[in-house]
């Protein structure tokens, strides 16, 4: 496996220590007090940015993580370990690194994106348990909360995706230790409570002096997600269903945030949230309750929303945000099912394509055959269909297709993804043609809905939450409606909503649907229809370095160990 090695050069960064494997940690620091472009606000800055960004100089120059740069942030490390084996998405080039065993379920403790991951949460919280360090006392209580925020934020996903954290909330010489399953749910839970009443106000940031600040909603928000997901990280022993329906409704009636529900200029109000102006376009922002910043010519990478737009790109598509399209990603045919349960999806034949056709030439095919993406948003009744099958990037003898068939050969193996976009609602130029501009909402009030529509059906099987559940699916203009409340309708809508924004594996580990044979996908199992797939992949594995050298890991073979007992 490729080793990872922190090199940065910020803020003394690691100079005490915090990863396991420190005998191949490769550290680099500089002592801030000695740094004349030192600064505390830089500091703050940093720890925000560390989620959006990879290294100190943009996207290839720098590197917080050695190896490979734009494989190293934040949020592609966790959309690659939420999405790529899921019913959404699939990756076109199965030879590239690690990707065929994240397709077809077979990863192991050697994969390089789950190392990735891991790495990348370890980077981030050494740098808050850092500044928390330093700055206690210095700074107010609030600057030192919404630190604090971020470190719980990337515990979550430890505990997420992991089940586990190597723990630590002091910054020294000490090695991790372990902390697992309802001891880390439960540091978590009392961690939130403390900070939330230290934190602004619910909504204080959500403007565009603040926009990306963390305030008491964002807190909230994490909570809720929490406790919604409390039994499947504590195995059953905590089911906080309520305490997540508490937190939704502190969001919801607090009357900070509404909906994206306002047309502009052709865009839909769910469209808006995932385009380049989303930071100062009001309609947009009301929703968004914490974003992760992001801009092209500030704020460069290839980990952050640069690679939503770009992988999910291919040349030659109408209305293409970028000019470097990677057309790496496609939607599975179970996805498109979500919208079209007759697989009736508007789409190119292959007497459409066109030779090397202009943009207004691919426009017009598909408007003159409906096979545009208003076509497709049209028949689907849901103006959250944003896939794309028409003519744009086919090539002679070959157009989009549904399923690939037994193995994934490129792009055109499924419908191409539109939802993410670097073109500006109101019309103004992007501020880059290759990098985005668009941040990336991690939480946002949709979510809110939806977790307290579950939360209340989990708790006692209630039926209050449709009301929730139709807010949602009015936003998208949905013309199929929810009539009831039950596992099938909560877990389409999750998908319907949220595909491409890095949560899907959660939500179907939590309904009993990742793993098993009772939901089957394409490629799940690594065969062309799905096979059934042990549990312990629910779980991903620590990797190999980390369960080398700290002994204090004490589960460290869990995983291993129930693998080959599966494979006898």
């Amino acid at each position: 496996m490729k080793k990872i090695f922190i090199t940065t050069a910020m803020a003394s960064m690691l100079c005490m220590g915090f990863v396991s494997c420190a005998d191949e940690l490769n550290i680099k620091s500089i002592d801030p007090q000695s740094s004349p472009s030192y600064t505390v606000d830089g500091l703050l800055a940093k720890q925000y940015a560390t989620l959006g960004l990879t290294g100190q100089k943009g996207p290839a120059g720098s590197a917080d993580l050695s190896g490979d740069e734009g494989e190293s942030g934040f949020i592609r490390t966790i959309f690659n370990l939420q999405e790529l084996m899921t019913d959404e998405t699939a990756w076109a080039y199965q030879n590239d690194n690690a990707i065929a065993p994240i397709t077809n379920f077979s990863w192991n403790s050697g994969n390089d994106r789950v190392n990735w991951a891991y790495q990348r949460l370890i980077f981030d919280i050494t740098l808050y348990n850092q500044f928390i360090f330093e700055q206690s006392g210095s700074l107010s209580e609030d600057r030192i909360a919404e630190v604090r925020f971020l470190r719980a934020l990337n515990y979550y996903y430890f505990l997420d995706l992991f089940r586990k954290a190597p723990f630590k909330d002091t910054f020294d010489n000490n090695l991790p230790t372990e902390k697992s399953g309802k001891d880390l749910y439960e540091w978590l839970d009392n961690e939130l409570t403390t900070i939330e009443p230290m934190m602004a106000e619910v909504g204080a940031y959500n403007n565009s002096e603040n926009f990306g600040r963390a305030d008491r909603g964002a807190a909230y928000a994490l909570h809720a997600r929490l406790a919604l997901n409390s039994a499947v990280y504590t195995d059953g022993q905590v089911k906080d269903y309520q305490k997540a329906i508490h937190y939704c409704d502190e969001i919801i009636n607090s009357g900070k945030y509404d909906l994206c529900r306002e047309a502009k200029n052709g865009w839909s109000g769910y469209q808006q949230l995932f385009m380049g102006d989303n930071d100062c376009n009001p309609e947009a922002m009301k929703e968004i309750i914490f974003p992760i910043r992001q801009d092209g010519l500030k704020a460069r990478a290839y980990s952050g929303t640069t690679y939503l737009v770009s992988a999910a790109t291919i040349g030659g598509m109408p209305y293409a945000s970028t000019q470097d399209p990677w057309k790496c990603m496609f939607a599975r045919e179970n996805l498109i099912e979500k919208f079209f349960p007759n697989k009736d999806i508007p789409m190119a034949k292959v007497d459409d394509v066109l030779s090397n056709p202009t943009q207004e030439e691919v426009r017009a095919k598909d408007s003159e055959k409906g096979i545009g993406t208003a076509d497709v948003i049209a028949k689907a009744g849901d103006d959250r269909a944003l896939l794309y099958m028409g003519v744009g990037g086919c090539e002679t003898g070959k157009v989009r297709t549904i399923n690939p068939g037994e193995n994934i050969t490129g792009p055109l193996n499924g419908a191409s993804f539109v939802k993410w976009s670097n073109l500006h609602a109101d019309g103004s130029t992007q501020h880059d043609q290759n990098y985005s501009d668009t941040d990336f909402p991690m939480f946002r009030l949709a979510e809110i809905y939806l977790t307290r529509a579950e939360a209340k059906y989990r708790l006692n099987g209630s039926q209050e939450g449709l009301a929730d559940i139709l807010e949602v699916q009015g936003r998208a203009n949905r013309k199929i409606k929810a009539t009831s409340v039950d596992d099938q309708t909560l877990i389409d809508e999750w998908c319907r909503e949220f595909f491409m924004e890095g949560r899907r594996r959660s939500d179907l580990v939590r309904f009993g649907l990742f793993t098993g044979s009772k939901y089957l996908w394409s490629f799940k199992g690594g065969v062309e229809k799905g096979a059934g797939t042990p549990a312990y992949y629910d779980i991903y594995p620590m990797p190999d370095n980390e369960i080398k050298n700290n002994p204090n890991y004490h589960h460290k073979r869990k995983y291993l160990i129930v693998m080959k007992q599966d494979l006898i």
